[in-house]
């Protein structure tokens, strides 16, 4: 045996037959809308505390303020996103059956891109006033 083929892997065999090049930018996009998260569910929370003893018209005044419908927004579309994200990983991981693989990737989008939708939409209908 020659000193070459003796430090050869099967590495040149699957060769192109590895990762799709997309999990980078997947895991990537999971960390950014974490990190949006923890700043926008921090203003969140406080957002909702000082709501607690206000009445709806208060409240109605509070969210249609501009900054506050945008952080709401953004808040919004972040849990959206990194849900849709998280769900993603876990039916990759843990169903097998590629036709329910495919159905369930469909249907977790849908209802993360309905619920965003639905979301945003009350609150501009909020913000703009009815």
């Amino acid at each position: 045996m020659s000193s070459t083929k003796r430090f050869r892997t099967p590495l040149k065999n699957a060769r192109g037959l590895g990762s799709a090049k997309e999990g980078l930018q997947h895991w990537l996009l999971q960390r950014y809308t974490a990190l949006a998260l923890i700043v926008l569910g921090s203003w969140f929370v406080y957002f909702v505390i000082s709501l607690v003893h206000a009445d709806y018209l208060a409240a109605t005044d509070a969210i249609s303020r501009p900054w506050n419908a945008i952080a709401l927004v953004a808040f919004l579309l972040a849990m959206f996103w990194h849900a849709q994200l998280g769900v993603q990983v876990v039916l990759e991981d843990y169903v097998h059956a590629p036709l329910t693989a495919m159905v369930s990737q469909l249907l977790v989008r849908f209802i993360c891109l309905l619920g965003a939708l639905a979301s945003v939409f009350a609150v501009v209908r909020i913000a703009l006033g009815n």
